[in-house]
């Protein structure tokens, strides 16, 4: 009988861990007009390594060339909507919804419009 229950209980921490890991991907349109945005400190190089501390995310990588950023995350923890809104507040905008004025105020002369 207890190896019954243990071995179901094991069963359903291994699903639930298993669901877990699925994820998702999202591809943001985050335009910026500097022309060096993969060194920059305030622009691709902050997207990539600041969103890396919101839950949920997993892989952020920016394409310079068309000024989107493509996310990997897990949906049961993080929305698209509102990785778009963490995008605003580091001062890019993001698809439909624009940048946080404070954060867009700290970037770089050379990143703003």
């Amino acid at each position: 009988m207890f190896k019954t229950v243990l071995i179901a209980f094991c069963l359903i921490v291994v699903q639930s861990v298993a669901a877990q890991g699925k994820t998702e991907t999202v591809i943001i349109k985050t335009p910026t007009d500097c022309n060096h945005c993969k060194v920059c400190e305030t622009c691709a190089q902050k997207l990539e390594t600041d969103l890396y501390y919101v839950r949920g995310i997993k892989l952020v990588t920016y394409n310079e060339a068309d000024s989107t950023t493509t996310i990997v995350y897990k949906p049961k923890l993080i929305a698209p909507d509102k990785i778009r809104q963490e995008i605003s507040k580091l001062g890019f905008d993001a698809d439909h919804i624009p940048a946080d004025p404070k954060a867009y105020a700290k970037r770089d002369d050379c990143c703003k419009k």
